[in-house]
């Protein structure tokens, strides 16, 4: 079965990738998470100069999720291409790369920097504060980001995804005027924007005061504004925002999701490196099936074969019967990819079933 989905001509071999920001640009997860599983690895924010971050403390545990105001730390450009894209060559997986910047300047330079590059795309973060609209994140005013959007477009050699806020009173405003300006797709949703205070201490549990909050809590305003989103442009989407297991990977592709982003601590829970590697053994070589179920699962050759052939039979009555489960959606070709991923899920019980 054939996982690929396919943004702005970029084919990725699954729907699954990293959440900027999450994840490092990948070096730093890479002796958990085998990379080659990935849909593609979307890399930190990445801007012209070094940039030092907010003091600390930057991180701040909350109910449901957590509060962080980093202050998109990173080497710059140079050190990026010099040492983070040179590690990523190695990895059969896609590199899209997040950028960051202060000015249209800042943001423009990182874009030629990497028009010679192989990337397959670039994120750009417009949830940065514009030094020279009043510190107003460029994805807050629509005639901002269409503003940025288009020069970022003209000046790029490789396909440009828009980053949205989901900090502004429309959503689909914002969406709107990033297609206008000539975005390849579209990414959301970012932090949310919040505060938490130290009661015993009585000061803030954040030295910026506040910070971008993630995790489950957010999962239900991510669906939300990924279906508004999908409602109102035609560009592919892909979706994040506090996606812990398999089941939200799926929930935000019904809501209109092409390929979802999520960060290093869903990819590290079980459930969803299976849904991975459930999305690669579907489409792997059978020889290549064979060898990955003796080696996970300390079985003979013959058993393994046995195994294959039993859940080919039972996937396919079962796909029959749980195909229902998108026939309400927008439109056929979105069923039928939702099916394809869903069914994935449906192998990845079986294995279980059967290992019992």
């Amino acid at each position: 079965m054939n996982t690929a989905v396919t943004i702005a001509g970029v084919t990725f071999q699954n729907p699954v990738m990293t959440g900027s920001g999450t994840f490092g640009s990948g070096m730093e997860y890479s002796e958990f998470v085998d990379l080659n599983r990935l849909g593609a690895v979307v890399t930190k924010g990445v801007a012209n100069v070094p940039w030092p971050g907010n003091p600390t403390p930057r991180v701040a545990e909350v109910y449901g999720g957590m509060l962080n105001a980093i202050g998109l730390q990173n080497p710059g450009i140079d050190v990026f291409i010099e040492r983070d894209l040179a590690f990523l060559k190695q990895f059969d997986t896609k590199v899209i790369v997040n950028v960051c910047g202060k000015s249209v300047e800042d943001y423009l330079e990182v874009v030629e920097r990497l028009a010679d590059t192989d990337i397959a795309m670039m994120e750009i973060n417009v949830s940065c504060p514009n030094v020279k609209e009043g510190a107003i994140a460029f994805g807050q005013k629509a005639d901002a980001l269409f503003d940025i959007t288009s020069r970022i477009k003209k000046a790029a050699k490789q396909p440009v995804m828009m980053k949205l806020s989901p900090n502004v009173t429309d959503i689909t405003e914002m969406a709107k005027a990033a297609e206008a300006g000539g975005a390849d797709a579209i990414s959301l949703i970012n932090t949310l924007t919040g505060m938490k205070i130290d009661i015993r201490r009585r000061s803030f549990a954040l030295a910026n005061k506040t910070g971008g909050m993630s995790g489950p809590a957010i999962f239900p305003l991510a669906v939300r504004m990924v279906y508004q989103v999908y409602e109102a442009v035609s560009i592919p989407i892909v979706g994040m925002g506090g996606v812990s297991t398999a089941e939200d990977v799926l929930e935000l592709m019904l809501a209109g999701a092409t390929a979802v982003g999520i960060d290093a601590i869903g990819l590290l829970e079980s459930q969803l490196v299976d849904f991975c590697d459930c999305t690669l053994a579907v489409t792997a070589p059978q020889e290549l099936r064979v060898k990955r179920i003796m080696a996970r699962d300390s079985i003979t050759e013959e058993y393994a074969r046995s195994r294959i052939a039993a859940q080919k039979d039972a996937d396919y009555f079962r796909a029959q019967c749980d195909y229902e489960f998108v026939n309400d959606l927008p439109t056929a070709e979105k069923a039928e990819h939702a099916a394809e991923v869903y069914i994935n899920t449906i192998i990845n019980n079986l294995k279980e079933e059967t290992e019992r």
